[in-house]
């Protein structure tokens, strides 16, 4: 036997049902306000995902920054000579610089320039975890020669192809030429619509102004049997205070920080607000309305003996049919729109299991509080209005 709760959802689903058109409109106002939710809560897991992707691809177990560092896309640098002097310590086993900074790509094709995010690695130590790049390692020992990132954006020309064709291609960086011998995938994102690989030679002769003896980000391995928080609490006290010695979650999370300061988190957040708040608006408006309508039929159902409490129930009934039917339209073009901006932008935005949850809690919680405050106008259904 099912509970008396889900004996009754029938019964709900023919309340709503005999006005078709009315529950049309509800289903799509649901959906358009999850549709909201779904997009800015997107953009803003795009943002930090984008912008945290090459901390993930990082080896390292400790990094050492600039105190003052924020972002990755405005580099605050430090003496090469701290992360040398990182050696003398026990459970340090090597270490590896690395050089970051904005340059100007120019379209072999078009040739309007446009920024991009330059990395330089020694390729005799390389950084990042991306087997195309370290595939390419050797090719990076040779001067002005760079790889290319594949999910850069279209604007910078059609490099991928044209590696793919002819094995390489000569570009413009910063007013040098350079050769592009491969390419790997790392992904654009608000701060860099692209990125290129160079070797810390080329990087240096890229960006002439830029100090040999400075560098972005230090990245420390240590032992096997090494305590990570033991060496960071040595390093940190001992070391002079013009460095900062950080976990890699916590070096990502310097640059989540940044950018959901930059106001723009707060902006998809205000987004999510305001789709949760319209569906409000919109559920309540379809209750409110079924039960003026209905009225009369509520105070005969008191007369013959059915308390406040079960319309009460029934009520509610509807409003969780309603979000559960209007968050399965919702869902189903959020997917849709989700792919449309990662053709239009290169982020790297998909559905989650995990938001997917979130917002359909957001939608069960919008339409139980509408529901909530058409009560009211349930509790005004009078039997002394029947006569």
């Amino acid at each position: 036997m099912l509970p008396k709760f889900l004996r009754r959802i029938p019964l709900a689903w023919l309340q709503l049902k005999k006005e078709k058109t009315r529950l049309a409109v509800a289903l799509a106002g649901i959906a358009f306000a999850d549709m909201l939710m779904f997009v800015q809560l997107g953009l803003l897991d795009a943002l930090f995902d984008s912008a945290t992707k090459p901390h993930q691809n990082l080896q390292a177990d400790l990094v050492l920054i600039n105190p003052q560092f924020q972002t990755l896309f405005y580099v605050k640098s430090f003496p090469r000579e701290r992360l040398q002097q990182t050696l003398a310590y026990d459970g340090v086993k090597s270490v590896r610089p690395l050089y970051a900074d904005i340059a100007q790509w120019r379209n072999p094709q078009n040739r309007l320039s446009r920024g991009i995010l330059v990395w330089g690695i020694d390729p005799a130590n390389p950084p990042f975890d991306l087997p195309e790049v370290n595939q390419h390692l050797d090719q990076l020992k040779l001067l002005d020669r760079v790889l290319f990132d594949r999910a850069s954006r279209p604007e910078y020309g059609p490099i991928p192809d044209l590696v793919k064709q002819h094995g390489s291609v000569e570009a413009e960086v910063n007013r040098q030429t350079v050769q592009t011998v491969g390419l790997f995938q790392l992904g654009a994102s608000f701060g860099a619509d692209g990125n290129i690989v160079a070797s810390d030679s080329t990087f240096l002769k890229l960006f002439p102004n830029y100090q040999p003896n400075q560098i972005a980000v230090g990245l420390i391995n240590l032992k096997p049997d090494a305590n990570v928080q033991k060496v960071r609490s040595q390093l940190q006290a001992s070391l002079p205070n013009d460095i900062k010695v950080l976990t890699p979650q916590e070096f990502a999370q310097i640059e989540i920080n940044y950018w959901g300061n930059q106001g723009i988190g707060f902006i998809f957040g205000m987004g999510v607000a305001v789709g949760f708040i319209v569906g409000i608006v919109i559920v309540y408006q379809i209750l409110y309305s079924d039960v003026s309508d209905h009225l009369p039929e509520y105070a005969t159902l008191k007369a013959m003996g059915y308390s406040d409490r079960y319309l009460m129930i029934m009520l509610m009934q509807e409003a969780l049919l309603l979000a559960a039917l209007g968050f399965i339209p919702g869902l189903a073009l959020s997917i849709g729109l989700y792919q449309i901006t990662y053709a239009a932008t290169l982020l790297p935005i998909a559905m989650k299991i995990n938001r997917a949850i979130f917002v359909l809690s957001l939608t069960i919680i919008m339409c139980s509080v509408s529901g909530a405050i058409a009560m009211r106008k349930l509790r005004a259904a009078d039997p002394a209005d029947m006569f």
